[in-house]
């Protein structure tokens, strides 16, 4: 069994065993929170010199968002989408998803004059491709397509969703790093 820290990689780099591994281990969802929550926390300092969001609101906007991203993609790939071989639960989602934010680890470096901005979009596309990959191994999926898909209607219900809780409410859901 991969350490923390060689999780961590691992899912940064994309390995599939990894995020099998994630997926298999129930003991490794506080491990997944911490990485979202440290992805969160470095991309809060990333945006705070822009006196952006507090630090504090960005995890918590990073946990919750989190949750609730795992959960829709489990009732949109499990549900409306599975293949013949999905065999999924929210937990291994929860756990594939949170270890497929470690490139977010770097936003921390958003906080660089002039180049931030470009860092960031890199590791947001990086995360994605870590989301497809965690999603196509959470879900069993043989067909990547299938994980891009998924993604994107998890991801139009997503914003959709927030901007109704944020006309609502006045506040935004919708954390973007």
């Amino acid at each position: 069994m991969a350490s923390f820290v060689e999780r961590v990689v691992g899912a940064a780099r994309l390995d599939v065993r990894i995020y099998e591994e994630v997926e298999a281990d129930t003991t490794a969802t506080p491990q997944a929170m911490g990485v979202v929550a440290l992805a969160a926390l470095a991309g809060g300092i990333g945006v705070a010199r822009a006196g952006g969001t507090g630090v504090v609101a960005t995890v918590v906007g990073g946990l919750v968002g989190w949750v609730v991203w795992a959960a829709l993609i489990w009732l949109v790939g499990a549900k409306l989408l599975p293949e013949s071989s999905t065999k999924s639960d929210i937990g291994e989602l929860l756990r594939t998803l949170g270890f497929a934010a470690s490139p977010g680890l770097l936003l921390v470096l958003r906080i660089l004059p002039l180049i931030g901005a470009l860092i960031a979009l890199v590791i947001w596309v990086w995360q994605l491709a870590a989301t497809v990959v965690a999603v196509r191994q959470a879900l069993d999926y043989k067909s990547t397509g299938r994980a891009v898909l998924v993604c994107l209607i998890g991801w139009v219900v997503y914003v959709v969703v927030s901007f109704g809780i944020a006309l609502i409410t006045g506040i935004s859901s919708i954390n973007l790093g």
